[in-house]
C-alpha cells in the first residue's frame, strides 16, 4: 500500500527543518527567517477540533509578531477539508503550485557516468556559495540557510559535482527511514544543459540505496520545464500537488 499524502508531508517536514515549530491543534507551524516558503508555512495536516476561524487569527498574529505573511502550504488532503475555500474567501492568494514526484523503487538504477563527484555529511563554504550563485539567493539569506542544513537530523549526503577540474553542480539527499528526499539541486549556470544535474542525482540515488532508501521523493515548482523533464527522465511520476494560500499583507 503506498503512502497517504499526510504521510509524505510529515516525512518531507523532518526532512526539510525550520528554525522554529510548533504544533497548534493539528497545524504544524514553522517560521525560519522568510527563507523559503516551506519553512516558513503552516501545514495543516492532522486533524483538528477548535474553530477554524480562530486558528487562522492565532496563526496571523505569530506571523504578523516575525514581520512576515501569514502562508499556508496546501494539498487536497487538510484539515478541515474546505480550508481552501476559507483562506480564499478571506483574502489568501494562491501561489507557487508545485509537484510532488516520486521513483517509486531504487532498484536497477542506471549506474552514473565516470563524473567526479564528492558526497558528504557536511557542506562547505563552496558548496553553499556555488548554490547561492546558481539560484540568484539573496546574500541576506545565507546564515539562515546555514542554520537550517545544520538542523538536518536524519542522514544527509551533500553532493558536488566536479566537470573539468572545477565545481559544476551540488545537491543534498535526506534519508528519512527509506526514503530519499532530493533538495537544492543546482547547475552552474554556464554548465547547464549537459547532462551534469543528471549525473549527479544519479550519484545520489545510489547513495541513498547505500543509506537504506526503497523510494525516493521531490518537489519541483509546477512551472520549471527544464526541473521537470529532467526529473521524468530519472523515473520521477508525479503523486500530487501542493500550493501556497498567503495573505498579502502583514
Amino acid at each position: 500500500m503506498g503512502r497517504s499524502i499526510q504521510q509524505i508531508e510529515h516525512l518531507s517536514l523532518e526532512a526539510w527543518p525550520a528554525l522554529e515549530q510548533r504544533v497548534y491543534d493539528g497545524w504544524i507551524v514553522r517560521f525560519a527567517n522568510s527563507y523559503t516558503r516551506r519553512s516558513n508555512s503552516i501545514s495543516p495536516v492532522d486533524s483538528s477540533s477548535l474553530p477554524v476561524a480562530e486558528k487562522i487569527t492565532s496563526c496571523e498574529a505569530l506571523y504578523r509578531e516575525r514581520g512576515q505573511r501569514t502562508v499556508f502550504k496546501m494539498t487536497s488532503e487538510v484539515f478541515p477539508h474546505n480550508l481552501d475555500d476559507i483562506l480564499a474567501e478571506n483574502g489568501y492568494i494562491k501561489e507557487a503550485p508545485t509537484r510532488v514526484q516520486q521513483r517509486l523503487t531504487l532498484v536497477n538504477v542506471e549506474l552514473p557516468s565516470l563524473k567526479t563527484v564528492s558526497i558528504s555529511q557536511q557542506f562547505n563554504d563552496d558548496w553553499l556559495h556555488l548554490y547561492c550563485r546558481s539560484n540568484n539567493l539573496d546574500i541576506c539569506h545565507l546564515p539562515t540557510m546555514q542554520r537550517m542544513l545544520n538542523r538536518i537530523a536524519p542522514a544527509q549526503g551533500f553532493a558536488t559535482l566536479y566537470h573539468e577540474g572545477q565545481m559544476a553542480a551540488v545537491g543534498l539527499g535526506v534519508v528519512t527511514g527509506d526514503v530519499l528526499w532530493f533538495f537544492d539541486v543546482a547547475t552552474d549556470v554556464a554548465l547547464r544543459n549537459r547532462g551534469l544535474g543528471k549525473q549527479l542525482m544519479l550519484h545520489l540515488i545510489q547513495w541513498g540505496k547505500a543509506n537504506g532508501a526503497t523510494t525516493a521523493y521531490l518537489q519541483v515548482m509546477a512551472d520549471n520545464a527544464p526541473a521537470v523533464r529532467l526529473y521524468e527522465k530519472l523515473g520521477f511520476r508525479e503523486i500530487y500537488e501542493y500550493w501556497y494560500r498567503v495573505k498579502t499583507d502583514v
